[in-house]
């Protein structure tokens, strides 16, 4: 136990001799090696969820990312030196009648049962964690820890006690919204306009018995006006699990300025995250603009659908990027995005969110056995070890520990 105590205060406490560097004839490989062994790495959302329970994937084992195998499993996690993840419960958003909230509510605790399973099948290798300190205690024991996020609040309804209900579960965010407004607030991108103009009198229910449980409040995917009203209410510091720089890249599920600047006033951190059109501007041939419409309006535009259906929508999508593809993003340009946000609200706000198995790809961290290669552009941008450790993980850390304290109060 002393040992284990040792080591988890070495770990946790990295940072504070973590500026010095190596010597300028060490190997860029073994300096990131060597941070990436020393630090924790927490990616904070991740759609893998979406691909458990198929015949063609299991998270044991090391599938193809290119051949449709999927942009995670434990393997390449160990590959890309990712310590933790947040795994997300996602429950696509549809119209706001009782038999679709009941299904949502359904399905949302079909994916929760799908991690625990998750978890009981990889014991020795991941593990769920609760905290930030279940988080470094995996990390000490060579395993990688499980996170659990919940995105999109429509599987609430109007009962204000399933927010414990899915903390209880193992959830410790929950997106409020997803690409339609819900019973919580507006979506960023809803094509019907807003229904709430920001928050609702729910929503602003949520937020206050969120705060009350200790539970992080995940702001991606909101409106504008619904982010201010977040920050308006509650007490504690709020987080963008997968969130860009609207300056770097004009899209309104980015982050104004303003957004970025009050996120820092209010101590919360932004996770940039890699989903190529909201790294960069993305030009598609018209024959492309056009098969995707095709697509999106087949399946219903990803809404509303079975597991069986999600799966073939999500391989006609992939078809189309195999058949047209296109120059994505790269972790230059994804850094770009961190160096933004760095010079204008400062290194303690900022974090990694990939956004993988739900569109997130970069040209060169094409999945997670990669991620190494975001440490490396780092690097070669003069970004030291303490820094690199905040970045990854360690803001997010801190904003997590911050709301487990106010829990309450």
């Amino acid at each position: 136990m002393a040992l284990r105590n040792m080591l988890w205060l070495v770990l946790l406490f990295a940072p504070c001799w973590m500026g010095v560097s190596f010597n300028h004839n060490t190997d860029p490989k073994e300096e990131v090696e060597a941070i990436h062994k020393t630090i924790l790495t927490l990616d904070t959302h991740v759609d893998t969820p979406m691909r458990l329970g198929r015949d063609d994937f299991d998270v044991m084992k090391r599938n193809d990312a290119r051949r449709g195998g999927g942009k995670l499993d434990f393997p390449r996690m160990r590959e890309g030196g990712l310590d933790a993840a947040f795994f997300a419960v996602f429950v696509p958003q549809n119209s706001l009648t009782e038999a679709n909230f009941k299904r949502a509510y359904e399905r949302a605790h079909e994916t929760f049962d799908l991690l625990h399973q998750m978890a009981e099948r990889a014991e020795g290798v991941a593990a769920i964690a609760l905290s930030p300190d279940d988080a470094y205690e995996h990390k000490i024991n060579g395993k990688h820890s499980i996170f659990i996020g919940l995105e999109n609040g429509f599987p609430l309804e109007y009962d204000i006690t399933r927010v414990q209900e899915f903390y209880d579960r193992g959830a410790r965010y929950i997106g409020l919204s997803h690409t339609r407004n819900n019973q919580i607030c507006d979506s960023s991108t809803d094509p019907g306009g807003y229904i709430h103009n920001g928050l609702s009198e729910f929503g602003k229910e949520v937020i206050r018995e969120m705060n009350r449980i200790g539970m992080l409040i995940d702001v991606s995917h909101i409106s504008d006006q619904a982010f201010f009203d977040v920050l308006e209410i509650s007490k504690h510091p709020v987080v963008a699990t997968h969130s860009n720089a609207r300056a770097v890249c004009d899209h309104p599920r980015n982050l104004s300025d303003e957004m970025l600047k009050a996120l820092a006033e209010n101590g919360g951190v932004v996770q940039v995250t890699f989903l190529p059109s909201y790294v960069r501007q993305i030009t598609q041939k018209p024959e492309v603009v056009e098969a995707r419409r095709k697509v999106r309006e087949k399946y219903n535009n990803f809404q509303g659908l079975s597991e069986e259906e999600m799966a073939v929508a999500w391989a006609a999508w992939e078809d189309i990027n195999h058949k047209y593809p296109v120059r994505l993003p790269t972790v230059s340009d994804f850094v770009d995005h961190i160096d933004y946000i760095v010079d204008l609200i400062g290194i303690d706000h900022v974090g990694i969110g990939s956004d993988f198995d739900g569109g997130g790809v970069l040209e060169d961290c094409f999945d997670v056995s990669e991620m190494k290669n975001i440490t490396a552009e780092l690097l070669e941008r003069g970004y030291n070890w303490e820094e690199i450790e905040k970045i990854w993980g360690g803001n997010f850390m801190r904003v997590f520990r911050q709301v487990e304290n106010l829990a309450g109060r």
